[in-house]
């Protein structure tokens, strides 16, 4: 039985299906980036929504602008836009159910002009993002747009903007001006500190470069929320369907999958209005910083800390890393001693408690997050999740050996070789620069850390080039688990 609303009664009882009308359903939010996580995070919320009876008017319009994802746009046309979600707990136990937030999808090479009409449509209030945190072409240092991208620079280029997600917005902004209709919110939902900042840098930035004059009228018009949002939601594997077909004779050509928790605090940011989040379980809050720094720092730090150090000791996936005893003594001083010393105190919440959670999430042995995913863009992801705790440490006179140790595991893992000779598949945009300073670091053991644009001034501290030297050292002559045993 393949899924469609033609098949949903037929879906089996054991598979949570919606309870709302989906004819009834209105675009009030237009998302760019329809992958795992937004279908697993936001989609689910909004779900929970419309199935409570509520905001039946902010059902979500997808966009892709990837111009070689047709197979996303093809799977969901032939489902209407349904999928299921299944939630794996540690015991075992998998949970199902249909999601029908997305009632309609776009892929925008194809036909960017149907994007721009559904972005200037007056019903749309809310653009919503998940482009990956490399995709917003914002300095990390700087804070400033690059415009680097291939799509960004065609669209620097060309009469009409109709590629990135900031020319499309554009686009679609010049004409709501022209129809004297008002702005709408940009809300970033990618782990990136200070998403709606970041957002708003990047769409401005294109907009001064392209069109000043449209810039100001953004600027004034358009508001960027930040937020921080958790849940871990590996890539969907052929077992993920299978599963649906021998469990619930149920084909999905795009299920996805997660772990039970998940997390949003979100900034109370709004315009043009925004559905009640709230009653969904989202923390709508005045200011998100401090919850973004806890859960950047002791989750997505940790991972960080982790997943170099479990692939050059032969682990696959993160919850074999995580049981591996000498990776999860090094995460407890990295989350106690390194990370959480930096974070602003929440009221009511416990840090420690707040860390030991996270790993025992990341140790869910259903979800199987491969390393190989945690290890990818690290050039975008070390300067944001670990490093700032690094920088933090330095200038209170703190310990930074942990994490100084992670960035040498870094270093030997961009080497693209493992201790048994393996190749390693180092997953970078900045791949060749850093294998190319990781090949040079046996005689000039500071090379890969002198990249100034990843790690600042790092170089010149000896209170990080002490330990980090040790770390790496320690990997040379001994292997990572020699690194992580002095650290005990």
């Amino acid at each position: 039985m393949e899924l469609s609303n033609a098949t949903l009664p037929q879906v089996p009882a054991r598979v949570t299906v919606p309870s709302y009308d989906r004819s009834q359903l209105r675009t009030g939010i237009v998302h760019i980036g329809v992958g795992h996580f937004h279908r697993a995070h936001h989609a689910l919320y909004l779900d929970d929504l419309f199935n409570r009876g509520d905001a039946h008017d902010w059902a979500v319009t997808g966009v892709g602008i990837i111009p070689d994802h047709t197979d996303i746009r093809d799977a969901l046309a032939a489902q209407d836009g349904l999928y299921t979600l299944t939630e794996k707990t540690a015991d075992g136990q998998w949970d199902s159910r249909v999601i029908g937030a997305i009632h309609r999808y776009h892929h925008a090479p194809g036909d960017p002009d149907v994007v721009i009409d559904r972005l200037a449509d007056p019903a749309t209030r809310i653009v919503s993002l998940t482009i990956t945190e490399g995709g917003y072409d914002v300095d990390d240092l700087t804070g400033e747009f690059l415009g680097n991208s291939a799509l960004v620079r065609a669209d620097l280029a060309a009469d009409r903007p109709l590629n990135s997600a900031f020319g499309l917005v554009l686009e679609a902004m010049r004409k709501r001006r022209a129809e004297g209709l008002g702005g709408v919110t940009i809300m970033s939902c990618d782990n990136v500190q200070g998403n709606g900042h970041v957002a708003r840098a990047a769409f401005l930035g294109f907009a001064q470069a392209k069109e000043p004059e449209m810039a100001k009228w953004m600027e004034d018009h358009l508001t960027f929320p930040n937020s921080m949002v958790d849940r871990v939601t590996p890539r969907t594997v052929d077992a993920d369907r299978q599963h649906l077909l021998d469990e619930y004779g149920l084909t999905d050509r795009w299920p996805v999958t997660a772990e039970p928790f998940r997390q949003w605090v979100l900034e109370d940011n709004f315009v043009a209005g925004r559905p009640p989040y709230e009653q969904a379980g989202v923390e709508v809050v005045p200011d998100v910083v401090p919850y973004e720094l806890m859960k950047l720092r002791l989750a997505n730090g940790t991972h960080q800390a982790l997943c170099y150090f479990g692939t050059l000791l032969g682990h696959e996936y993160v919850h074999e890393a995580i049981a591996d005893p000498d990776i999860q003594a090094m995460l407890l001083r990295y989350i106690d001693d390194e990370a959480i010393p930096t974070l602003t105190p929440i009221h009511g919440t416990d840090f420690h408690a707040y860390g030991r959670t996270v790993l025992e999430r990341f140790g869910n042995p259903q979800i199987r997050d491969s390393l190989t995913r945690i290890c990818e863009d690290t050039s975008d992801r070390i300067p944001k999740f670990l490093l700032p705790a690094a920088f933090t440490q330095l200038q209170h006179g703190r310990s930074v050996e942990v994490c100084a140790a992670v960035v040498a595991s870094w270093a030997r893992y961009a080497e693209g070789v493992g201790e048994n000779g393996e190749q390693i598949d180092v997953r970078d945009p900045l791949r060749e620069e850093l294998m190319s300073r990781a090949s040079e670091q046996h005689t000039d053991p500071l090379a890969f850390l002198r990249n100034r644009a990843i790690f600042g001034d790092l170089a010149d501290q000896p209170a990080f080039v002490e330990p980090y030297l040790k770390a790496l050292n320690a990997m040379h002559t001994g292997g990572a688990r020699a690194a992580l045993r002095q650290l005990r």
